[in-house]
């Protein structure tokens, strides 16, 4: 379970992506909880004829109308902007343990976030009903941040043009779970029968639906559907009477259709192999030994221990080690780092930001030279640029914060096997576990699940249970051979922030940095 900060800004987490971040400065209040129910039911799906309409909540009785009055209540006490973010959201679940079927839920959320802005001041409500009272009611409480008169009116609203990055031919709300069923089905067979030593399977699969609108007191209004789909694998191994457990996940803003046979298989594959792979580790040498990080999910490194010191909001309050360094050197030249929310159907991949701005490819480093932070509207305003379009809240239940989306580091020129060939001795790093990180600092402790060892530049003995100790932005500035290898991961991982949760991709190619401590799992 995620804990929070102490005093001096470190986070312990037993998941290594549930992580929460500085905390908030606004408190979400709900003002009303009444009845989700629209017109025609709630999980009605949108079967309106096309422009009969304006947007998809006009179901529910939210039209421009509704909308422009409420943002005219956020405005009522002299702020100086207000904003309504509508969501409808259905989710389902369904697992299997031990060859059963043995969990399987929906959920069903519907609501509004209105927020207000006086100067530096922010006000926050939401409500569970989208009746005109409830949210002139929410808009009311949120506006008494400011103290005064009415000084400016919103915008009259005109939608703006959204790309679509993960259309998809049937909804998640159409799929029966007759059709998910002989999924999980096919997981769980193909991870028993990759390895006899596999004892125990455990899969799960889940899916969502999420209808998003966001109205401004600028005159935008923007919406996306946003599909998810999520598939967990954990596999338990017995070996000559020891146990070992591991895993894989696969996630995509993508239909059923992305669930292939190949992938699959892939997966479950991958959670067998994760599992036998440990039975014959040992433990790493403790020391201080060169690293080398193979690609992909080793890139939770760098969203953790570098990434989040790169959200405008740690900058602008001074806490991040980045502060006051935008166009200075944070690490050598050939390493080149983007936020991307562009990159189709990647689960941190999004068409609008949670504010309503369009996704963007953000350069943070370019050749070693921190270029930006990630943005959202309060501090693209503190520092007098535009927005990243990296505004994003959990659900309407929160504000929206600067938040990562696929976090990663570009190709080099370098092959993977060049890199292993140059370190005579140190440690290949290929997958992390839970750990504890200083977002200020950037210190950081994360747990090896598994990795090998190099000696004479060749990949030998593989090696679990360790803790990689080291500080994220100086362990950047030793990044010297970077290949040419880049695997982005877009597992079922959640990252945390302020008490929120975002999915989140990131990734790496192969590289070899300086060196850190290592111990075992007890150091």
């Amino acid at each position: 379970m995620s804990k929070t900060p102490s005093k001096d800004g470190t986070v312990d987490r037993r998941d290594f992506l549930k992580v929460v971040g500085a905390g908030s400065a606004v408190v979400s209040m709900p003002v009303l909880a009444a009845s989700c129910t629209p017109k025609g039911g709630l999980t009605r799906t949108d079967t309106t004829p096309r422009g009969a309409h304006t947007t998809y909540f006009d179901q529910f009785g939210v039209d421009k109308g509704r909308l422009q009055r409420t943002l005219a209540k956020g405005l009522s006490r002299g702020a100086d902007f207000s904003e309504v973010f509508l969501q409808h959201k259905v989710s389902h679940w369904v697992g299997m343990e031990d060859g059963e079927v043995n969990r399987a839920y929906t959920n069903v959320a519907l609501g509004a976030g209105i927020r207000v802005i006086k100067g530096d001041a922010t006000g926050y409500a939401y409500c569970e009903d989208l009746s005109e009272k409830a949210l002139l009611a929410t808009a009311s409480t949120a506006a008494a941040v400011a103290d005064g008169t009415p000084r400016v009116r919103p915008a009259s609203l005109a939608a703006i043009s959204v790309p679509n990055q993960y259309s998809i031919d049937v909804p998640w709300t159409d799929v029966s779970i007759h059709k998910k069923l002989p999924l999980i089905q096919r997981v769980e067979k193909y991870a028993r029968s990759r390895d006899k030593r596999i004892i125990k399977v455990t899969v799960f699969l889940s899916d969502e639906t999420s209808r998003i609108l966001v109205a401004n007191s600028t005159g935008l209004l923007a919406e996306d559907h946003q599909p998810m789909a999520v598939l967990k694998v954990s596999c338990v191994g017995e070996h000559k009477g020891k146990t070992e457990s591991s895993g894989q996940s696969i996630s995509a803003m993508d239909g059923l259709a992305y669930f292939s046979d190949a992938v699959l298989k892939k997966a479950a594959w991958e959670a067998a192999d994760r599992t036998t792979l440990l039975f014959g580790a040992g433990s790493p040498p403790a020391g201080t030994l060169p690293v080398v990080l193979a690609p992909g999910v080793t890139g939770i490194l760098l969203h953790e221990a570098i990434g989040h010191g790169m959200e405008a909001d740690f900058n602008r309050k001074g806490t991040s080690i980045y502060a006051n360094l935008i166009g200075k050197r944070i690490a050598p030249k050939g390493v080149t780092i983007l936020d991307d929310g562009t990159n189709p159907r990647l689960r941190g991949s999004i068409n609008i930001d949670d504010e309503g701005n369009l996704a963007q490819k953000t350069t943070l480093v370019e050749d070693g030279i921190l270029r930006s932070y990630m943005h959202d509207r309060i501090s693209a305003r503190h520092y007098k640029i535009e927005s990243t379009g990296s505004g994003r809240r959990q659900s309407f239940r929160f504000p929206p914060v600067p938040r990562m989306r696929n976090t990663y580091m570009l190709n080099g020129k370098r092959n993977p096997e060049e890199i292993i060939r140059s370190v005579k001795k140190g440690l290949y790093a290929e997958m992390f576990s839970n750990g504890q990180v200083s977002i200020g600092a950037g210190n950081f402790t994360f747990y090896l699940k598994h990795g090998r060892m190099i000696e004479n530049g060749k990949l030998t003995s593989v090696v679990k249970d360790a803790n990689l100790i080291g500080n994220g932005p100086k362990v950047l500035l030793t990044v010297d051979m970077v290949a040419n290898d880049l695997e982005i991961y877009s597992g079922a991982g959640y990252c945390g922030k302020d008490g929120q949760r975002m999915p989140v991709g990131f990734g790496l190619p192969t590289i070899r940095c300086g060196a850190m401590s290592i111990g075992g799992r007890k150091s």
